[in-house]
């Protein structure tokens, strides 16, 4: 007797947006012996029963974005794939609780534009960007002696990456291009070669595979390694940390404050970027900083809560640009996040680790 066919995957991607049928047509071509459905949620929603349960029933394998289902629907999932570099939706999830169904994330995608938008950021800064513009739209040209004393290059800079992820390290890629020192800071030591490369999925010719690009490393879990690592005179602090227990409010006024006491720069205090999470930072002590002038400037993707309301004050703080967390979007967005999908449906096929697992108890 021959042996019995393995039973046929099936593939059910749950997102909010119409199907793009040229990737989901790539994946079946590359996966013929995979069933793939598609379904199209209203953004956001989580209500039971807003996908067919016949489709979750049947499904081995869920790609979501926003979708959290009941484990009941779903008997047969192995594994799931999200597409988000962020598990704190999920956190408190019973998918990530009750069960041990494989996780992978889609973080390494988000590497070259974040990065972008970070180093966009320091150059309006840095450039005096918001005062050129203004002139242009009164059509003044002046050679103004003030921005001679205001702008500068970014040649010898420190930048501090607190989280030495892919976006992180893409950063680090852009900043040593134009000259900048790194320093990175992870919560557990990378002390040898191996440890300090990125085995997660990385855009070909981008970020830090092999993690030679910092100047030094610091790690630490505890208070003092934090603060140890804010006193090495940086000029940037980019923060690019998963959202867990122990990272809410990590950085905060006491924070802030040594950051920029240990910055010996003259001409400009220290500038803060945020590309976390919202809650990673104490929002009522970023705007007091740069009130008071403690912080030069600071650029937030992400803010607590979202969408953050009209009447925020952080709205008119000074120094601060704010973006409604899009820092990673761009129309490379989902297909590079469904080549994720497609390495680890290889991945699984091969017996092969996947990429991009999520680690439970590190909770990221």
């Amino acid at each position: 007797m021959g042996d019995a066919p393995l039973p046929q995957e099936h593939l059910v991607v749950i997102l909010p947006f119409d199907e793009p049928a040229a990737l989901i047509n790539d994946i079946r071509e590359s996966f013929p012996h995979i069933r793939v459905s598609y379904f199209r949620q209203q953004r956001e929603t989580q209500v039971h029963g807003a996908v067919p349960k016949d489709l979750l029933n049947s499904a081995t394998i869920l790609c979501m974005l926003h979708y959290a289902p009941i484990l009941e629907d779903i008997p047969n999932v192995k594994f799931v794939h999200i597409v988000s570099a962020g598990m704190d939706r999920y956190l408190s999830h019973p998918l990530l609780t009750d069960t041990d169904i494989d996780l992978t994330t889609t973080s390494g995608i988000h590497g070259p534009p974040t990065a972008e938008w970070v180093v966009m950021n320091w150059l309006v800064s840095s450039k005096m960007y918001d005062q050129t513009s203004e002139w242009q739209r009164k059509h003044i040209w002046t050679h103004n002696q003030s921005l001679m004393d205001k702008m500068e290059d970014n040649v010898g800079k420190r930048v501090g990456i607190l989280g030495y992820g892919s976006i992180g390290r893409q950063v680090a890629r852009v900043s040593v291009a134009m000259g900048m020192q790194v320093l990175a800071f992870t919560f557990f030591p990378r002390t040898t070669p191996e440890s300090r490369r990125d085995n997660g999925y990385i855009v070909p010719n981008t970020g830090d595979p092999d993690g030679s690009l910092p100047v030094s490393w610091h790690s630490g879990s505890d208070k003092a390694a934090l603060h140890a690592f804010l006193s090495q005179n940086l000029d940037y602090l980019l923060v690019s940390v998963p959202l867990t227990p122990s990272t809410e409010y990590l950085i905060g006024a006491e924070e802030i404050a040594l950051l920029s006491k240990s910055c010996t720069r003259t001409t400009r205090r220290p500038f803060l970027t945020n590309i976390s999470r919202g809650m990673v930072i104490d929002q009522d002590a970023l705007l007091e900083s740069l009130k008071s002038g403690e912080l030069g400037g600071a650029a937030i993707d992400v803010t607590e809560p979202e969408p953050l309301p009209a009447d925020h004050p952080l709205w008119d703080a000074p120094n601060l640009h704010i973006s409604p967390h899009i820092s990673s979007l761009g129309i490379e967005y989902l297909q590079r996040a469904l080549d994720v999908l497609k390495v680890n449906l290889d991945r699984l096929e091969k017996g092969e680790p996947l990429v991009n697992l999520y680690r439970r108890k590190m909770g990221y």
